[in-house]
């Protein structure tokens, strides 16, 4: 790889310090044309800036929730700066009687237009300043996915105020956090449960002055506490002018949007991002992921990730408003089984999923054809195996009759039982994906497009879609952006930086981790290695913090290697490398065993997947307590050699793992050991199993 490219390879001629980035690979033609998607022509940038109403700003970041930035505007980027609200009402000229948001109550679904979405948005936001919300104060939303956490959130922008999102999993020590550094003037909260945790907390919140609950009737009547129906009619009084007066003064280079990083490194930093941020990327990054126009086909979509991450709350809130997007909601419980259910009954042309929900529905399958009889079971597996085939070796337009046979007589009916006989996108992001999990997609034939991207990108700067796709990888950079890879070593794996108008404006009050997060040029570090391949294909390696310094100094990525062990051991559901500053590599491994529905804990009971993977072997262990602390020799003996198998691939003998212990229970959210988006929090989990860890190394 040359040292000296660029993967846009244009000079800018609005910011020179460009010609000194370095690291990367030229992106491909059509991704640069399709740049200024939108434009009937071109303009010079000095024109676009000369034309646009923005705060004067200095700089290209700040950390002041009151300040402005300067726009990444270049040749790439030329569109005209909007706020939210502008790109609403464009969106409600064009789409205003398609039905935008839909909830089922009872059994009935309840729609909800394009128009009506912006009246109740405009309700909401009178509301907000009814009850006192202030300029660049925040509304904290503390509740699950539903048409009224969309409405409280474009109502707090059209209201002056900044959307931060609180993650429903959070105690109330972690809500207070989130709403007294983004100086909360109002909390918008689900239900009971979340009220009581913000009840448990407010007297420390000193710019509080509302709550709101959104689902469910009051219990009790207390001060400054509102129905979702009283909260409505609030505002009234407040007269169009005077919420016009407030929506005419917002510039789209002034932030509106809080978004908490989940802080397994220390206290969640919030991440401001502007009008332009969430308008440009709710625009490009869609597109560069095949989303089309509601004008070319109406999209839809099923809301249930957690809208406090930007992956949902850019792809579910954000652009469904910019693409007259169908969004339905899921039922609160999606996540412990009632997902499928909602996929079924709505049926969407696009889903994302980050990666353990996709290994999630694997089991399901894997569970529901074990369960089927003999011919069927080898019906499925020929039909899978062809397509895993067909998808590997060939284009889409090359498949072959055994293939077309497969897939009406098998796969079709398949992925018609998971809700998918709709959908033609399939989306995975928020944390890296195994290739064993792609493989048995493929096996689906569903190609899962892989997004990259972070909080401080706005989301995605890397897409996959079906015009730019390569196995594994996260696909080409999002047209407009720019990348480049920094300290390369002689493999051409450097540290991802970012360029664009996706990038944030700064960390709230953190001068100094701002200054970390960007160069002095202003580009933003990822803190992710990866490389690039001839076509602009970026493939992420591993994390610079995770990667693992072996006490004689060998740089060992852990990822690969855990995918590894667990695509050589199906039972295998989380494996966790350790070896930093240490002699060897030891792994901590945990089984695949059910959920518990109700409190979404795993049980001891090991899935049908994981008893099979025992039977095979001779075992009769149905349990993870018949099977660790050596209690089952079968077991262990194949684990052994699983992973002298991945062993045996090894680089290096400093990339061997030398020991290895079976946890008692598998990672989850509730247990800490999973972030919110069921990313693994390592830091965490060090500390969780200090002890087991530290039993590896002693002499």
């Amino acid at each position: 790889m040359s040292t000296s490219t660029q993967i846009h390879q244009q000079t800018d001629p609005t910011n020179t310090q460009l010609k000194k980035s370095s690291d990367c690979s030229p992106m491909t033609d059509h991704l640069q044309q399709d740049a200024g998607d939108g434009l009937s022509e071109k303009k010079s940038i000095e024109e676009v800036l000369a034309g646009a109403e923005l705060a004067p700003a200095q700089s290209l970041w700040t950390t002041e929730v009151s300040g402005s930035v300067q726009l990444r505007m270049d040749e790439l980027c030329p569109d005209q700066p909007i706020t939210v609200h502008q790109m609403f009402t464009n969106s409600v000229q064009k789409y205003g009687r398609l039905n935008a948001l839909a909830s089922k109550r009872g059994n009935k679904w309840e729609k909800v237009t394009f128009s009506e979405y912006y009246h109740l948005s405009r309700m909401a936001a009178k509301s907000f300043l009814k009850l006192g919300l202030e300029r660049f104060h925040s509304v904290a939303i503390l509740g699950f996915n539903s048409a009224e956490w969309f409405i409280a959130a474009v109502g707090t922008v059209f209201a002056g105020g900044i959307i931060a999102g609180i993650y429903t999993t959070n105690s109330p020590d972690a809500c207070l956090y989130v709403a007294k550094d983004s100086r909360a003037n109002v909390i918008v909260v689900e239900n009971q449960k979340q009220l009581d945790k913000i009840l448990q907390v407010k007297d420390k919140l000193p710019h509080l002055k509302a709550i709101v609950q959104y689902s469910g009737s009051l219990k009790e009547k207390l001060p400054n506490l509102y129905s979702w129906e009283e909260f409505m009619g609030l505002g009234l009084e407040v007269s169009d002018q005077e919420l016009d007066e407030v929506i005419n003064i917002q510039r789209a280079n002034q932030c509106c949007v809080l978004i908490y990083t989940s802080g397994t490194t220390g206290s969640p930093k919030g991440v401001m991002l502007s009008h332009d941020n969430i308008t440009w990327t709710a625009h490009h990054a869609s597109r560069a992921g095949d989303m089309q126009p509601a004008e070319t086909r109406q999209e839809s979509l099923v809301s249930y990730l957690p809208l406090s991450h930007i992956a949902a709350q850019i792809y579910d809130l954000w652009t469904g408003i910019q693409w007259g997007e169908q969004v339905s909601f899921a039922q609160p419980d999606a996540l412990k089984g009632t997902l499928v259910d909602t996929l079924r009954e709505v049926a969407p042309t696009a889903h994302m999923g980050v990666p353990r929900v996709w290994e999630k529905i694997i089991e399901k399958i894997k569970e529901g054809i074990s369960r089927c009889g003999y011919m069927k079971r080898k019906l499925v597996t020929w039909a899978m195996s062809v397509s895993l085939e067909a998808n590997q070796r060939l284009t889409k337009d090359e498949k072959s009759f055994l293939f077309t046979l497969a897939d009406s007589l098998v796969l079709q009916k398949l992925r018609a039982e998971l809700g998918f006989s709709n959908c033609v996108k399939f989306f995975s992001g928020a944390a890296p994906i195994g290739s064993e999990t792609l493989q048995f997609f493929l096996g689906l034939n569903i190609r899962l497009y892989e997004a990259y991207g972070m909080s401080e990108s706005s989301g995605p700067h890397f897409m996959s879609g079906p015009k730019a796709y390569r196995f594994s990888s996260c696909g080409q950079v999002v047209p407009g952006c720019r990348c480049k890879l920094v300290n390369v070593d002689a493999d051409g794996i450097g540290e991802v930086c970012f360029w664009g108008r996706n990038v944030f404006m700064g960390f709230l009050n953190l001068e100094d981790k701002t200054k970390e997060a960007l160069d002095e040029d202003g580009w933003l570090r990822s803190g992710d290695l990866g490389k690039v391949d001839e076509d602009g294909f970026l493939y992420i390696t591993g994390r610079i913090k995770e990667l693992i310094i072996t006490a004689g100094g060998e740089n060992v990525p852990p990822l690969p290697i855990e995918d590894a062990v667990k695509q050589e051991l199906p039972i295998i559901s989380n494996a966790m490398l350790i070896g930093d500053k240490r002699k060897f590599l030891s792994i901590l491994l945990t089984l695949k065993c059910t959920i518990n529905p109700e409190t979404t804990e795993p049980t001891d009971i090991l899935t049908l997947e994981a008893v099979e993977f025992c039977q095979q072997l001779g075992s009769q262990s149905t349990k993870v307590s018949d099977i660790i602390g050596g209690k089952d020799k079968l077991v262990y003996q194949s684990i052994e050699e699983g992973i002298a198998r991945v062993n045996s691939k090894a680089t290096s003998n400093a990339q061997r793992i030398q020991k290895w212990i079976i946890l008692g229970n598998d990672f989850s959210i509730v247990g800490g050991e999973l972030g919110p988006t069921m990313k693994l929090r390592r830091p965490v989990v060090l500390q969780m199993y200090h002890s087991e860890i530290e039993s590896f190394y002693k002499e």
